[in-house]
């Protein structure tokens, strides 16, 4: 069985219901999705555990806040790895933590 992932990016426009993607391989079955803030990478990601998603990988634009509300919101119950940049090129060189984080 491939393992079922899920790459969530922050982008100002980003609908996780229109901006979401399969790609598969034989051995990964990977979702990306794209959220406008932290608030809706959290629901999304509880969303994705009760989907049967098994690892959550965040892009470069969550900062350290943005990604704790990741870990938080999926409770332990799958991996959260993150992708890091200080400061973001998609994000006007910030981190979303001086744009996201409420």
């Amino acid at each position: 069985m491939a393992l079922q992932a899920a790459f969530i990016f922050v982008a100002p426009e980003g609908n996780p219901k229109k901006h979401r993607e399969w790609v598969e391989t034989p051995e990964v079955k990977l979702l990306t999705v794209a959220v406008k803030d932290y608030k809706a990478a959290a629901q999304v990601a509880k969303e994705l555990v009760d989907e049967g998603i098994q690892a959550i990988e965040l892009c470069g634009g969550f900062g350290h806040v943005g990604a704790a509300k990741v870990v938080e919101a999926v409770e332990g119950k799958i991996p959260v790895g993150v992708v890091r940049f200080d400061i973001h090129p998609g994000l006007g060189g910030k981190s979303g933590d001086q744009l996201f984080a409420d």
